[in-house]
């Protein structure tokens, strides 16, 4: 039997509370491609009509989120400037929320360049606007692996969640929700990339032969255990949980206080695999840690 972790009270009052402005390019609009298609997959499941409904702009009984609410995304020089010239608008006085993605230029930034570029500016936008929640990012992979050499993307998203996490910061972890396929395989040490390219050996140099997000979807039945969506550069699956993703983190957002349970890997794959909602993500993240943990 199929069921969400998310309470139906949680996605209720995210939408009731929140008025999100995201800025964004391609990479960016796969959350939105995914919550495009997320509502018609619930309903169809026996879902409740509309529970899981945004629209650009207020409307009754929708999220409010102001998609390309800035020029470009957060790679370019100036999008703080944006930001702030947006917040300072009257007419978006209701914006509560600030979400910002990257399109491929982490690795352009790390260390002080990191600290300049991104880090500081959103800490004083905090500072500035005390009444908005700032949601960081990390970029999308891009098939070098968990090679932590300055200049690569894991180095930079790396970075960027040490920074999250020593500074209690909302983070939004774009890359590690597409570096486990559902059933909890680590992709990323594996080469895999945005497109859901993986090379099946994971030696490196890799072979990206094999896609993982093809493969799932081949063995696994559509409008049960994914939803068919075109999210940009990759799979329909992979656009899935960023939507799944994206409304744990609204919930969240809102007040929702989650209390993940205590499972053993093989549980939590299980719960990626068959719950197809928006525990997915913190799944997936909740594999990472134990993985790190057994190394350390």
């Amino acid at each position: 039997m199929r069921r969400d972790l998310i309470p139906e009270s949680a996605i209720v009052q995210a939408k009731r509370d929140l008025h999100i402005a995201y800025g964004h390019t391609s990479h960016g609009s796969q959350l939105m491609t995914g919550m495009d298609a997320l509502p018609a997959f619930k309903e169809g499941l026996g879902g409740t009509p509309g529970l899981y409904a945004w629209n650009d702009g207020p409307s009754s009984g929708a999220l409010d989120i102001d998609d390309y609410a800035f020029p470009d995304d957060v790679g370019y020089a100036g999008w703080d400037t944006h930001t702030r010239n947006y917040l300072n608008d009257p007419n978006n006085a209701d914006v509560n929320v600030v979400i910002w993605s990257w399109c491929g230029q982490v690795n352009d930034y790390h260390d002080q360049t990191m600290i300049d570029h991104y880090l500081g500016p959103m800490t004083r936008l905090e500072t500035d606007y005390p009444n908005v929640k700032f949601v960081y990012m990390t970029g999308h992979l891009e098939g070098e692996g968990a090679d932590l050499t300055p200049g690569t993307t894991y180095y930079s998203n790396e970075q960027i969640r040490r920074y999250c996490r020593d500074n209690n910061k909302i983070l939004y972890d774009f890359a590690d929700i597409e570096s486990y396929n559902p059933d909890g395989v680590d992709v990323l040490r594996r080469g895999a990339t945005d497109e859901c390219l993986y090379d099946p050996d994971g030696s490196a140099p890799f072979d990206r032969t094999a896609n993982w997000g093809i493969e799932w979807q081949s063995v696994h039945a559509p409008d049960v255990d994914w939803y068919d969506c075109s999210p940009a550069h990759t799979e329909a699956i992979n656009g899935n949980f960023k939507a799944y993703g994206a409304w744990y983190l609204w919930a969240r957002l809102a007040g929702w206080d989650d209390a993940p349970p205590v499972l053993s890997p093989p549980e939590i794959a299980g719960i990626v695999a068959l719950v197809g909602g928006a525990v997915a993500a913190i799944a997936i993240v909740v594999i990472h840690r134990k993985k790190h943990a057994a190394r350390s």
